[in-house]
């Protein structure tokens, strides 16, 4: 569940006392468009491509290589078609810049007996060259805004934890091992 929130590359334009501008504070990068918005079934190729280079970028130091080698952008395809028909409980949004899908998120309702809130965020996903920008913040705001739920993450993917913890989340002890294409992810709750 890695994501980078990141901080805008944009730099407000700041005024001298004479009230002309102050061209050097300007930043000369150019932001692309971010639209964030619901998945569509035509999405569904697009997600996976982009589901497959993202646990790529993600969980390359958590399983080994020969396990990432057996993850099809093709089966992920076919999760996201089957995700996509879940029902109006589930949020599904992705990240497009320059009409490009660069990443993604869903929520819905909690899958654990023990859950500690009525929903979960199950995954954000946003590739590594589209972290820095604010855009996995976007994701998460618009998969579950400011309400109470509760996550599973990698332990070992402190970036992660961090992005949580300053979104207002805390671990509460709880703690698993996830099967992941045969092998196994340690991972901790987080609940708001």
């Amino acid at each position: 569940m890695r994501t980078l929130s990141g901080h805008s590359s944009r730099r407000p334009i700041s005024s001298t006392t004479a009230g002309r501008v102050n061209l050097s504070a300007m930043s000369t990068e150019v932001v692309a468009e971010v639209v964030i918005r619901p998945v569509r079934d035509s999405d569904a190729e697009a997600l996976g491509r982009v589901h497959a280079q993202c646990w790529h970028e993600d969980y390359d130091e958590l399983v080994s290589a020969a396990t990432l080698e057996n993850l099809s952008p093709r089966r992920m395809a076919e999760l996201w078609t089957h995700w996509m028909g879940q029902g109006d409980d589930f949020t599904h949004v992705a990240a497009l810049v320059d009409g490009e899908i660069v990443g993604f998120a869903g929520a819905g309702p909690a899958r654990d007996d023990d859950a500690p809130r009525e929903r979960e965020l199950f995954f954000i996903h946003l590739l590594d060259a589209h972290h820095g920008h604010g855009i996995g913040q976007k994701l998460f705001d618009a998969a579950v805004g400011d309400g109470s739920v509760y996550l599973w993450v990698p332990s070992a993917n402190e970036h992660a934890v961090h992005f949580y913890e300053r979104n207002g989340f805390t671990a509460d002890g709880g703690a698993h091992d996830e099967p992941f294409l045969g092998e196994t992810i340690h991972e901790v709750r987080m609940v708001r």
